[in-house]
């Protein structure tokens, strides 16, 4: 095995890890041209580096690899340099290192699970992802952020739990450490598949992300937005791949959140219900497993980075410059925030899957598979989360339309214009030509997203979509916006863990209590009086008898007693006599045992 070698240049991770130290040492221009210069660096790399295993090295009699180059990878990696310059355009007016520091690490956490040749590695990359990531929740700095950043982490360590107990277990099982596909086959496997879920935010796994997400920064949220749940449809398209389960579970994401973000209020919170939701379409592809789906799948992951960072991009544009972000608080932002605006309603349409917006040009390709593949209730599942546009619609309609809030905000700094001008052109360009996109999918691509059939198909759904809407809004029956918080699953562990809390605070310290008074104070006290006034009792019991049947009187016993006392008080035992005694003892025990 040969050593680390950067003969095909630095592992886009460690270009990523290792330069987020240097931010804190920078200042002004050349801090910005260095961060910028970091994802095109990696990109390079990228293009550059043929397939194949690369950056090996041996440790603790282990081959490990940082660098698995091969098609599924290489495009996973194209999109997460590309989103981490966009998103660093995006926050270059930031003045919080913490920021830059732990959203350069995130990524290059992400790049790291992305290329890991080995288990081990993924492990290592998939825990700074965790680490980093919460930093990005505390940097707001408010009890809601602190609060919520716990919470995630808390969940992110037993997700990373979970996963280093299946891969010790898979590794002692199969004598192997290799990072390949994997059947659920016993408790290693599902160990690891429990791991990757908490991290994709499979149900019920999931409500770390409407938690957390919201309460990020501004420029935070648009990372989290593209690295998390997306590197763990990559680890399970590379290991659960036509799984049955995942199937069921995808399509099950799809649904699911659209009810939540129908009645939701924060915008951002709406965003991370419809994030699920897309993720369950990938998902579904990875279950279904041909290559037409697995081709849907990560194409749905690389659309889906770019108009979901776009939306959050958008949402926090407008928190940052009113201040707000629920429902009830803004309308008629079009106004004074018209390219704001604009960006909003692409990404909204590429999420929603509109003709000549990215979304449908992937989302399509999953459809067709359950299709192909005679999953009649799959198809009708996915076509009904299709056609639930709601969330979608709901975000530009609340924020920009609507009613008049009144605010008459302007628009954010030229730089974060420039991010979302960026990652809308790319939407609109993946969508009206698609090819290139599907040139570096991981199978050959055999399939036209605009036929007839598709795009008719397509607009009957969305239509009714936007029909049912309309109607629900002019009829008075839209859920009303509150301003109130909706508990998903987490409410049965809140509680549930608040129960158990109390349960076992209250009996260990009961448990507690008592032991402290039998050992600690009643234990002593006992033993102590055994070795002072032990042996006298004993003369006392068992020569008071013989004493008193020698016609002794009540004082002379009283007496008699008292001198016995008197001589045990000033009785000492050698040390020595002690030691031998207690290793008498211990003999004896072992001998017995």
């Amino acid at each position: 095995m040969n050593s680390l070698s950067f003969g095909t240049g630095m592992p886009p991770a460690l270009i990523f890890i290792i330069g987020a130290l240097f931010i804190p040492l920078l200042r002004g221009r050349v801090k910005s041209a260095f961060m910028l210069l970091l994802p095109l660096a990696a990109f390079y790399v990228l293009l550059t580096v043929p397939e194949g295993m690369h950056w090996q090295f041996r440790l603790l009699h282990y081959d490990l690899t940082l660098g698995r180059v091969d098609r599924l990878s290489r495009v996973f990696g194209y999109i997460f340099t590309l989103i981490s310059f966009i998103s660093l355009i995006y926050a270059l007016k930031v003045d919080d290192d913490l920021q830059y520091v732990s959203g350069l690490c995130y990524a290059g956490g992400a790049l790291g699970v992305t290329f890991a040749g080995d288990l081990f590695t993924l492990y290592i990359f998939w825990e700074i992802m965790a680490v980093a990531s919460t930093f990005l929740i505390l940097a707001r700095r408010t009890k809601a952020a602190q609060g919520a950043a716990f919470r995630y982490i808390l969940v992110h360590m037993l997700g990373g739990l979970c996963l280093l107990a299946g891969i010790v277990l898979y590794v002692h099982r199969t004598g192997t450490i290799a990072f390949g596909h994997m059947a659920l086959a016993g408790a290693d496997t599902w160990l690891i598949f429990i791991g990757i879920a908490v991290n994709a935010a499979i149900p019920p796994l999931h409500p770390w992300l409407q938690d957390a997400y919201p309460e990020a920064t501004v420029a935070g949220a648009v990372f989290l937005s593209a690295f998390t749940t997306k590197s763990a449809v990559y680890v399970m398209a590379r290991t659960f791949a036509g799984t049955e389960l995942l199937i069921w579970l995808g399509a099950l994401m799809t649904v699911i959140p659209i009810f939540y973000a129908v009645v939701e209020n924060d915008i951002r919170r709406v965003l991370a219900y419809s994030l699920i939701n897309q993720v369950g379409f990938m998902m579904c592809g990875i279950g279904i497993g041909t290559q037409l789906a697995i081709n849907g799948a990560v194409a749905h992951a690389f659309c889906h980075i770019l108009y979901k960072a776009l939306l959050f991009m958008a949402a926090g544009s407008v928190l940052q410059m009113t201040g707000k972000i629920r429902c009830t608080e803004l309308g008629g932002l079009y106004k004074t925030m018209p390219l704001t605006c604009f960006f909003c309603i692409i990404g909204a349409a590429s999420i929603a899957a509109f003709p000549f917006f990215s979304g449908f040009v992937s989302k399509s390709m999953i459809v067709s598979a359950a299709a192909y593949g005679h999953l009649a209730v799959v198809w009708l599942m996915l076509q009904f989360a299709s056609a639930g546009i709601v969330p979608y619609v709901k975000v530009p309609y609340f924020a920009f339309f609507g009613h008049d809030s009144g605010i008459r905000a302007e628009e954010p700094p030229f730089n974060m214009l420039v991010a979302m001008g960026m990652a809308a052109f790319l939407c609109v360009l993946i969508g009206a030509f698609p090819q290139p996109l599907y040139h570096i999918l991981p199978y050959p691509v055999d399939y036209a997203p605009y036929t007839v059939v598709h795009v008719v198909d397509k607009l009957q759904l969305l239509m009714f979509g936007l029909l049912a809407f309309c109607l629900l809004m002019l009829s008075g029956w839209y859920p009303a916006e509150m301003r109130s918080i909706h508990l998903d699953v987490d409410w049965f562990y809140r509680k549930g863990v608040r129960v158990l809390y109390r349960l076992i605070d209250q009996g260990l310290n009961r448990l507690n209590a008592v032991c402290d008074e039998l050992f600690a104070r009643k234990l002593p006290g006992l033993l102590a009086w055994i070795a002072k006034d032990g042996p006298a009792l004993l003369i006392v019991l068992f020569a008071s008898p013989f004493k008193a049947m020698s016609g002794a009187g009540e004082e002379e016993m009283d007496d008699y007693k008292r001198k016995i006392h008197a001589t045990f008080d000033t009785l000492s035992i050698p040390i020595g006599l002690g030691a031998a005694a207690a290793a008498l003892f211990v003999v004896l025990l072992v001998w017995v045992n």
